[in-house]
């Protein structure tokens, strides 16, 4: 089974605290990162951003950028989940990785993680997607797996995808089972569903229906 950590990159090596401008504005054309880690003596001090990197004096050291690095970064051990929310939070295309100790091990590119993700079953697998909607003291994720597997449907896994003051999302995929079920279940736990299906379509095509036949039967 593929570990996110067979992802790690220490193909470039990191930018040196010591390094000109000019050399890292060389490694920035060449390569389309948005940002590159630094070191100093061998330690991880921050990343340099493209952007800035480019507007400084060639003739300057990444000492004299030390003020403008960004300090983000994630573990060897981190999940592949808290790795795209750093990705994510700093706008960014390139995380570097650091050990329990703070040893600079090397960096992931948003690319190979991206790969990663489309290989877990939340994506790999054929299933529904299915999006609820309920208030913040209110829901929980037991029971949303509950309402699931009370339908013989199997999870392949869910995450909140919005939140706001008072209601989360809950973004939902299920194998196996009768989505419809699924979702009348969620209604009658007082979970709105946001998603659009052809199933629950097809459920309110059959109640317009029998709405209008009742009508014309009393007339």
């Amino acid at each position: 089974m593929t570990e996110i950590t067979d992802f790690l990159n220490t193909n470039i090596k990191a930018l040196r605290i010591t390094d000109s401008v000019a050399d890292a504005q060389d490694l920035f054309s060449e390569y389309p990162f948005s940002h590159f880690p630094v070191l100093d003596d061998g330690v991880y001090i921050g990343c340099a951003d493209a952007e800035d990197t480019e507007l400084m004096d060639i003739d300057k050291t990444m000492d004299d950028m030390r003020y403008s690095f960004d300090r983000f970064f994630v573990r060897d051990t981190t999940i592949w989940l808290d790795v795209l929310e750093v990705f994510a939070k700093n706008e960014t295309n390139l995380v570097p990785v650091l050990n329990d100790e703070n040893k600079y091990m090397g960096y992931y590119e948003i690319t190979d993680i991206i790969k990663f993700f489309d290989q877990t079953p939340f994506l790999k697998e054929q299933g529904g997607i299915l999006v609820v909607e309920k208030g913040v003291q209110e829901y929980s994720m037991s029971e949303v797996a509950q309402i699931v597997e009370s339908n013989n449907g199997r999870l392949l896994g869910l995450f909140i995808s919005e939140s706001e003051m008072h209601k989360v999302q809950i973004t939902v995929k299920i194998s196996m089972g009768g989505l419809s079920e699924i979702i009348q279940t969620f209604r009658r736990y007082n979970y709105d569903i946001i998603s659009e299906h052809q199933e629950d379509a097809y459920l309110n095509t059959l109640k317009d229906r029998s709405d209008y036949l009742d009508k014309y039967l009393n007339i």
